[in-house]
Formats: structure tokens, sequence, C-alpha cells
């Protein structure tokens, strides 16, 4: 169904308007089978019907889809403001594939293969602005696609292979036209009311090559008129009346008049001419232009005494000699500009000097020669240039040696020359160029640009009118004092430089892109500075510190650069700059692109959100430390009041002296050593020694006789005791002593009081025995405990677990009060040293 809506709704609209300009039915019927391929084609290469889409939109809503290989119109978002569309191979477009564009303001569909729009095509555009449909197929041209587009502003039409405007005014509701394009190869008739409707343009421009038909009047009702670009190369070649009507209706004084693709070559091609001249035509350029010698001499009699003031011409092949002299009695004066451009002369080497050219030279004010492969201009044409204040030279074969021909060795005669362009010549040496201008005293802007300067000396003279100086393009690597200080615009763009270390107090305006600074040049080198360019160099950021010694600065462009986006440099350009300061970005934000860190690059600026923890990571390690540095502490407090590490020094001690003890078992075993043995080892308090050396000694090592016992009165076996003051071998490490002296006891018998509770050998002493108690090769005996004074276990802190743990399982003697029971508490200490009942003999 689509397609035949379609298919009726292309018929109908060609069968009544597509061929109005004598076409034949022949023609009409070859285009609509034209038409219906195409259609067919359009489904075929999409038979679900899907539109394809193009996603390549930006911040400002501008969609740029050429290049995109589209075959039909594609879908964008319904908020684009500008649609960029041109080559592709687009051919139809329908009714439905710019429904919704209510906000489109730039619609461009140039460089396609576009041959059918249908009639309600443009509808829905009613913001629309600005239409390209150049450079297509268009074989007629239906007044229906303009007639809701009361918005628009500018409209091309060119070249596409229509031949008339149609037989309905293409323009009449285009009430705001102001910029208009049309014709092309084919076009061959312009009829009164083509232009109906449009009152007043800006900008004219009318391709009609091979025009043939023109009815007088036709372009005369739009005023007013400004710039016409008009292309009649056959009418002036052929049809030298059909072009001077159509050069009539356009003439005004103060409309500029650009004539394209003219040839002229005897007095009958310049006859159109006189119309612009007897309308005043102040401003003539020609473009394409191919002119002989003959008709120089008539165009300058035509304009003889006529207020022409600018001469243009762009793209010119003299095929003379210029032996111009006939035309040497004419008036002049009034001519203000010579514009010349990309000039090609034939006979080069017939073409005579200049200097005869000296009833031309001696008015203009402006003299521009660009890209014309001049090598040198003659000191004596020099002199003829008596009111220049302008001269552009750029783009030719100018040397060292051939500029100081031109501007007489430094003694120029231009002494009222105030801008002077000789960029893009083979210069080399930059203190020639200083010397060569230094007496040209009114000079304020010098371009010297796109030349081989390497060097630049130490010291320069120049004008102290000097304003202006580019030296964009050149080989710097560095800056001296040679630059003048009078500058206020310095152009250093696209050079070596890597820093800026020269105070210039009357810059305004400083151009750097291109070069390779890593950081913005101080501030205060230039107190004036208002515009400051720095794009596509190394920079990686830049921050308050940077910009807050510029005082005056007001506009920056620091795009293209490596930008590192740090959360300084991040919130410093969401904050100081999109949202508004004395600082303005006038480049656009998607030059700004974070190349690291990596898992931002590539994005916008603008655009990234850093987390807190990479914003804040100073404060974030610093609390991760403190809380970390918090916790050890915590732990070490904790470890502290268990005695963790305690334990852990005492296990680390005992894991030593047990591998002492097997070593010190194996030479035993192997007959190294003999093995002593003790009934007992005695662990007690240093302060406790008296009463272990003046009471246990001697009562368990040299037992008396009848120590009170009534039953036996036989004397009790002596007991040996180990004794770490007597016992323990000199040169050993004490660790291993106590662990030796435990192996070679049957029991261990520890002296409570509170002096063994502080005692840090006496808690080493009890939890090795401890670990004895529990080591396979122990055999079990348990320690004895003897409390010199009242000592509970409640009243032992709890950090001695052992020594708690023991007292609850192993029952402990008390060293009596009452001194009989004396006897009673040695005879239970012997019984449990002997572990039997004690015999006499």
């Amino acid at each position: 169904m689509a397609l035949r809506r379609t298919l009726v709704s292309f018929l109908k609209a060609f069968s009544t308007r597509a061929f109005p300009c004598s076409m034949g039915l022949l023609a009409n019927l070859s285009f609509t089978l034209l038409l219906l391929l195409i259609i067919c084609e359009g489904q075929r290469s999409h038979p679900d019907g899907e539109r394809p889409s193009c996603d390549r939109c930006d911040l400002q809503l501008t969609c740029n889809c050429s290049y995109g290989g589209f075959t039909h119109v594609p879908t964008v978002t319904e908020d684009a403001l500008a649609l960029d569309l041109s080559f592709n191979n687009i051919t139809v477009v329908t009714a439905d594939d710019l429904t919704g564009h209510r906000q489109l303001r730039a619609l461009r569909l140039h460089s396609n293969r576009l041959s059918v729009v249908q009639p309600s095509a443009f509808d829905s555009l009613w913001s629309l602005e600005e239409l390209d449909l150049s450079d297509n197929q268009l074989a007629a041209l239906d007044h229906r696609w303009f007639r809701k587009l009361g918005a628009l502003k500018y409209l091309n039409l060119l070249n596409n292979p229509y031949s008339c405007l149609g037989s309905h005014p293409m323009f009449q509701n285009l009430v705001w036209l102001r910029r208009l394009w049309f014709g092309g190869p084919a076009l061959e008739e312009l009829k009164k009311g083509d232009l109906s409707g449009v009152t007043q343009l800006e900008e004219l421009t009318v391709h009609a090559n091979n025009l043939k038909r023109y009815e007088s009047g036709t372009l005369a009702d739009v005023w007013p008129l400004g710039r016409v670009t008009l292309s009649l190369h056959s009418p002036f070649l052929t049809n030298e009346t059909l072009a001077s009507d159509v050069l009539r209706d356009v003439s005004y004084p103060e409309t500029p008049i650009i004539l394209k693709d003219i040839h002229m070559t005897g007095n009958a091609s310049v006859q159109p001419i006189r119309e612009p001249a007897k309308r005043r035509v102040r401003h003539m350029t020609f473009r394409n232009f191919s002119v002989s010698d003959e008709a120089i001499v008539n165009f300058l009699k035509v304009y003889d005494k006529e207020p022409l003031t600018s001469f243009v011409v762009d793209g010119i092949v003299l095929t003379g000699e210029g032996r111009w002299e006939k035309a040497s009695w004419t008036d002049h004066k009034s001519i203000d500009e010579f514009f010349l451009q990309n000039i090609v002369v034939l006979d080069i080497y017939k073409f005579v000097s200049f200097l005869q050219l000296g009833f031309l030279l001696q008015y203009p004010r402006k003299v521009s020669v660009i890209n014309a492969k001049v090598f040198v201009m003659p000191c004596d044409t020099s002199h003829l240039l008596k009111n220049l204040q302008y001269l552009d030279l750029s783009d030719n074969l100018l040397t060292d040696m051939t500029l100081s021909e031109s501007l007489c060795d430094g003694d120029s005669p231009l002494k009222d020359l105030r801008v002077l362009n000789i960029s893009g010549n083979a210069l080399k040496s930059f203190s020639t160029v200083s010397h060569l201008v230094t007496k040209l005293s009114k000079l304020t802007h010098l371009d010297i640009s796109r030349n081989g300067y390497i060097s630049m000396p130490q010291s320069c003279s120049w004008p102290s009118t000097l304003r202006y100086l580019n030296i964009s393009r050149a080989k710097f690597t560095t800056i001296t004092a040679c630059l003048p200080t009078t500058l206020e615009v310095l152009d250093l763009s696209n050079n070596d430089l890597n820093d800026f270390m020269l105070l210039l107090p009357a810059l305004t305006e400083l151009h750097l892109s291109g070069n390779k600074f890593l950081q913005l040049p101080p501030g205060w080198l230039f107190p004036n500075l208002q515009t400051l360019t720095i794009q596509s160099n190394t920079l990686n950021m830049f921050g308050p510190s940077d910009l807050q010694s510029y005082k005056r600065l007001q506009s920056l462009q620091a795009g293209q650069n490596k930008f590192v986006c740090s959360c300084d440099f991040v919130d410093f350009y969401q904050s100081g700059f999109k949202g508004g300061g004395d600082i303005h970005l006038t480049d656009r934000e998607e030059s700004y692109i974070c190349d690291s860190p990596l898992d931002v690059q590539g994005e916008l600026v603008g655009q990234v959100r850093l987390s807190a923890v990479e914003c804040h990571l100073v404060l974030v390690v610093s609390v991760s430390c403190g809380v970390a540095l918090l916790m050890a502490i915590a732990l070490c407090v904790l470890l502290w009041r268990l005695h963790v590490l305690w334990y852990i020094k005492m296990m680390w001690a005992w894991l030593k002296a047990k591998r002492s003890s097997r070593q010190r078992r194996r030479r035993d075993r192997d007959g190294s050593e003999a093995l002593l043995s003790f009934d007992a080892f005695v662990s007690y308090s240093e302060r406790d020694a008296g009463w272990v050396e003046n009471f246990l000694v001697p009562e368990l090592e040299e037992p008396r006789e009848n120590d009170g016992d009534s039953v036996n009165h036989s004397t009790p076996r002596p007991l040996t005791l180990c004794l770490h003051k007597r016992d323990f071998l000199p040169g050993h490490w004490i660790v291993d002593n106590i662990m030796g002296a435990m192996e070679r006891s049957r029991r261990t018998i520890f002296v409570l009081s509170e002096n063994f509770v502080q005692s840090d050998w006496c808690r080493y002493e009890l939890d090795f025995s401890h670990f004895w108690l529990f080591d396979g090769n122990a055999g079990g005996d348990p320690a004895i405990l003897i409390l010199l004074e009242p000592l509970s276990k409640d009243d032992i802190p709890k950090r001695f677990c052992k020594l708690r743990k023991l007292m609850s399982s192993t029952t402990y003697l008390e060293w009596p009060q009452e001194e009989e029971r004396i006897g009673e508490f040695w005879r239970t200490l012997r019984k449990a040293l002997r572990g039997e009942e004690e015999e006499y003999d």
C-alpha cells in the first residue's frame, strides 16, 4: 500500500508539472518509467520497510551523516537542529522521511543521486532555515516543496539537470529568503515571474553558462540586492545581447558583481561589461577568467573615468603579452584595490614589464598578487606604487635576495605601507626580513608565516609601529628577544616551541597552537593578554594557579591536547568554565577529550564523572591508614591484655628448646654425655631464694634424723634438687638450661608467691612445665605447687591462665604458719616427690 500511494503521488505530480518546459510526451513517459524503476529498486533494497539509522550527532544536535553510504534518508533524533546527508547515494525523499523534525534548522542533501522529491517531503520542516539540494539529479523543480518553508533563508539548487524554474513561481512563499543559488549546465531559460515573491537578497548566484532565452527584467525585481555571482560563459561568446540584459538587471552601484567562466577575446565579448559601467558598479570580480591583451585594453576604455574602486581576479589566464599601452590615456583615479590570484601567463617569456602600467599602479592603495609565481618585484616597480598601504605577495617564489630587490635593500619607497604579507614564499633569514622592513615607518601588520625560518637572532630592529606579527608554520624551536616588544598580536602557531620566556607587555593576543608546550606559559609575561590559543600541543592539564597570573585573559582555546583527567582538572573545567567565569573557552567542548586514565580515555572532559575515591585519594588513604592504625593499636592492646604476644614468644622459645632437647637426647644415647638425674626441678623467684636455700634445700637434700615422725625412726633418703643458681650449665642458652633441667627431673616444684607471679623466668618455667606435661616423652608426672603465702586462684591475675589451671587441677601445699605443722608439710612434700610411701630403715 505504501508503494502504491507513493507511486500514485509521484505520477500525479510529474504528469502535471514535471516537464513544463516543452519536453514532450516521450520525455514525460521516460521519466515515469525511470521513476518506477527507482521506487522498485528502493523497495528491493529495503524489503522490510525499515530505514537505516544515523547516530552521529554532537552536543549541539548537529547530525553529520555525510559519506555514510545511505541510499535512503536515515532516521535521526527528532531533536536534531542540523542534518547533513551530503555525499551519499540517496535517490528519493518521501513524505515520511522527515516527519517529526519540526526543530530542524539546516538540511544538506547535496552531492547525492536525488532525482525524486515528493511534493510534501518538506512540509513538516516549519523551522528550516537552510536547504541544500545542489549537485543532484533533479530534472524538474516543484513549487510545492517550498510552500510551507516560511522560515527558509538559504536555498541552494545549483547543478541539477533542470532546464527552467518551472511554470509556477518557485519561491512565492519564501518571504524570508536571503541567499539563493540556482542554475546548472542544463539551465536554458529564465522568464519573468520566476523569482516572484523574492523581494530582497543578500546573495544571488546564477549558473547559466548555456542560457539561451532570457526575458528582460527577470532579475530586476529583486531589490535590495547584495552580492551577485553570474556564470555566463556561452552568452558572453555567442549572445552579447542576452548577457547585457542579464547584467543590466542586476547592476547597482553598491552591488558587487562576480562574473565566472568568462572568456574575453575581443571587443565584442567586452560589450556586456558596458552595462555595469553605465550603472556605475564599483566592485567587479572575475573568476575562472581568460583574457587577451585586446580585451583588457577595451575593458580599461569602458571603465574610463568610471568609479570602479575594486578590481578582483581569481583564476586568470593571460593569453597576451601584457601590451596595454593603448589604454594609457584612460583615467582610473578611483581605483583603490587590485586583487590578482592564481595567475597563469601562457607566454611568460614574451610578457612585458609592468613598468608600462604606471598609469594604473600609481592609484591603488591595496595590491594583492597571490599564487602568481612572482619571484621578484623590481625596485622600480615599487617606486610606481605611490599610494600603496596594503601589499600581499603571498604564495609566490620570493627569496631573501629577491625580497631585498623588491624592498630596495631596506630603503623602500613604500613609506605609507601599513600591511605587508609575504607568507608562503622561500624566505629563510629572519634577520634579513627585520632589516628590510625597519624603515617602513608606518608598518603595523607583518605576515611572514609559512616560510623556512629555522633560528631567530638574539636581537633585531623593527619599526616602532609594528603591532601584528605572524610567523606561524615555520621551524622555530626557541624564541629570543629579537621579537619586538610593541606587539599586540603574535602568532607562533605550528612551530616546534616548548616554552616561552619573553616579556611582551603590550601583547593582547597570543597564538601558540600546534607546538609542544607541556604547560601554559607564565602569565606575568603578558600583563595585557586577552586571548590565548594553545590547541594541539602536549598540554596535560591546567588549573586556577596557571590562569591566575593572567590578569586580563578573557578567551582561551586549549582543546585537542592530551588531557590527564585528574579530579582537580575535571572539577576546575566543569565548574570554572562550563559554570561560567571570567575566562571563556571559545573552542568547542568536543575538543576537550580525556587521554588518561584508561577508564575515561576518549570521553569528553565536561561529561566525566569520577568517583569520590579517585577524587579524594589522599583523604581516603589517610582515613584508611588511620583506621588501620587504630585497628592495629586495638589489636595490640587486645594481644597485650590476652598476653598472646608473650605466649607466641614463649612458643617460639619452646620450639627452639625442644629442638635442642632432641639433639641432646640423641647425644646422650650415643654416650657422648652422661645423663644427670634429679628428683625435682625447683622453680622460684629470686626474691624467694632465701626460703629455698635455708629451708627447702637443707630439708630435702640433707634430712635430719628423727624429723618428728613417731612411727618410723629411720633417716629419710636424701633427694636431689635442680636449682638454676647451682646446676645450670654455664655458656648455654638459659631456655636450654630450663628445658634440660625439666627433662632430667622427675618432678617440678613451683614455689608460688607474689614474687613468682612478677618473674618472667618463672613464667617461662611454668609454661614449659605445662607443655612438658603433655609431651609424649614426659611420663605425665604432675607439677608440685608450694604456696609460701596465702594465694588463691582468684588472686592470681587472669593472664596467668596456666597457673590458674594448675591450681584448679592440682593439689598444692601451703607453707604452714604454725611451727608444729612444718614436719607434716615436709613429709607430705617428700612423699609427693617419691610418689610412694616413705620407708625408714
